[in-house]
């Protein structure tokens, strides 16, 4: 990985949990490699002095947190054994890996009661294995901030694009982007779309323009996920969860078929194997509500599901198994950016994951979508989120074409009360009026983020994901 930290954009709110007054433990959590541990040494170049424990390198020193309470105690020793520092104010002691320990995870609690005014996070790779069973850990004791791969905006940073990441921010559905930005903006895109937002395969691509390089860092990452599917449980069988991932990557855009994974598997068993991907944040799901009001999650139907993976760059690489899909990945590099995203419905999983990685990292966001359940239909929305008591579609279009049928009838239906839609595409910015008269935004694919920047200046009716 290049020497240079990528800027994050969770850098903002660790400086926030660092300045605060009420700050408390903070636990940073999401799948391997998305950049936890660079975040936390980075916000480490802030303080004096930085004492960094991985209990995957050092898995003796758990034995110092064994039945032992006393915070102060232990971190003197940490500091004796690392030979830094600790001094409250000016010293960051951060324990990675700590679902090692089960001693090492209930210590936060009593940095919180008995030493608040020392900075301590915590992060582990497979950390919501370990808090699952502590159902009522950290309640009002410890904080915590999800970590995702890097955003389209954060890749434009690494690669040496402010100006036009500049540029995108001052444009909207009022005011496009000037065709050469445009242009521009849309081959980038297809850059990210190749590459991912994984830290280390965006620093190979910026340091080498190369997707050869970068993908043989995105499998090496894949690898490292299947190696880690051991270390899931009792329960685990490494072979159903890399079948069940490789069936997710084929039915991206699509209600998961549980009899579509390979092997003979009961229903249960897929399901199960799902959950600990999920657990692991390989998968995300997106369910199926019938928005007919806020909360969206109040009406979810679990058992009408579609799975994202976690990362476009990791979705080829595993679609890159096999000889057959291999010659999809390489027939996609070859396209224009305008085709690109016709290919396995990268760009409806891409735009979900934007979603999320542009909301607040203080919670998990879930993502909803909706399908006219009634037998003989096949209207669906691709995402819909809420902002009060005002629900907004988003239909997301592969190139600049496409029907928007679904949407017309999602927001046509008189018990929805929906007022506007946003349509998300490789588009220039713009809007245009329904058959009903009722306002539809265009916010491009590559500008996922917009959304979220027109929230916050006030300018529209948008909201965080509930």
């Amino acid at each position: 990985m290049a020497a240079d930290y990528l800027t994050r954009s969770i850098d903002k709110a660790l400086l926030e949990w660092k300045d605060s007054p009420r700050r408390k433990p903070l636990l940073l959590r999401g799948a391997r490699q998305v950049g936890k541990s660079s975040t936390v040494r980075h916000l480490g170049k802030c303080f004096k002095h930085f004492l960094e424990v991985n209990f995957e390198k050092t898995p003796e020193l758990a034995e110092l947190f064994k039945g032992n309470r006393d915070v102060k105690g232990i971190t003197r020793k940490l500091s004796d054994y690392f030979n830094v520092p600790v001094t409250p104010g000016k010293t960051l002691l951060f324990l990675d890996e700590i679902q090692k320990s089960e001693d090492v995870i209930h210590s936060l609690w009593f940095f919180k009661e008995d030493y608040p005014e020392l900075h301590v996070i915590a992060a582990g790779s497979l950390l919501e294995f370990a808090l699952k069973d502590l159902s009522s850990f950290g309640v009002g004791r410890v904080s915590s901030l999800f970590v995702y791969p890097m955003s389209f905006d954060e890749f434009l940073m690494a690669t040496g694009d402010a100006g036009l990441l500049a540029a995108k921010r001052e444009c909207g559905p009022d005011n496009p982007l000037p065709t050469p930005f445009y242009n521009k903006i849309t081959e980038r895109f297809r850059s990210f779309m190749l590459t991912g937002g994984m830290p280390e395969a965006v620093a190979t691509y910026a340091e080498t323009g190369s997707y050869r390089y970068s993908s043989d860092v995105v499998n090496e990452i894949i690898q490292g996920y299947q190696d880690d599917f051991a270390k899931y449980g009792a329960k685990a069988n490494p072979t159903l969860l890399r079948r069940t991932l490789i069936s997710i990557a084929r039915q991206t855009g699509g209600k998961f078929v549980c009899n579509r994974v390979e092997g003979d598997y009961r229903s249960a068993e897929v399901k199960n194997a799902i959950g600990m991907l999920c657990d692991a944040g390989l998968v995300i799901p997106a369910y199926h509500t019938d928005a007919n009001g806020v909360p969206l999650g109040a009406e979810i139907n679990e058992r009408v599901v579609k799975y994202l993976i976690l990362d476009s760059g990791i979705l080829l690489g595993i679609l890159g198994i096999d000889d057959d899909t291999d010659e999809i990945v390489k027939e996609m590099m070859l396209e224009s950016s305008t085709d690109l995203v016709d290919k396995g419905s990268v760009s409806e999983m891409i735009a979900g994951l934007e979603l999320i990685k542009y909301s607040s990292p203080q919670k998990r966001h879930q993502l909803y979508y909706w399908q006219n359940m009634n037998k003989g239909t096949c209207a669906e929305v691709d995402y819909v989120i809420a902002k009060g008591n005002e629900i907004v579609p988003i239909e997301v279009k592969s190139g600049v074409k496409g029907s928007m049928n679904s949407m017309y009838s999602l927001m046509n239906n008189p018990q929805k009360h929906i007022s506007r839609g946003i349509r998300c595409s490789l588009e220039n910015f713009g809007s245009f009026m329904s058959p009903s008269n009722k306002r539809i935004d265009i916010i491009p694919l590559y500008a996922v983020s917009k959304i979220f920047e027109l929230l916050l200046s006030g300018k529209t009716f948008l909201s965080k994901i509930n």
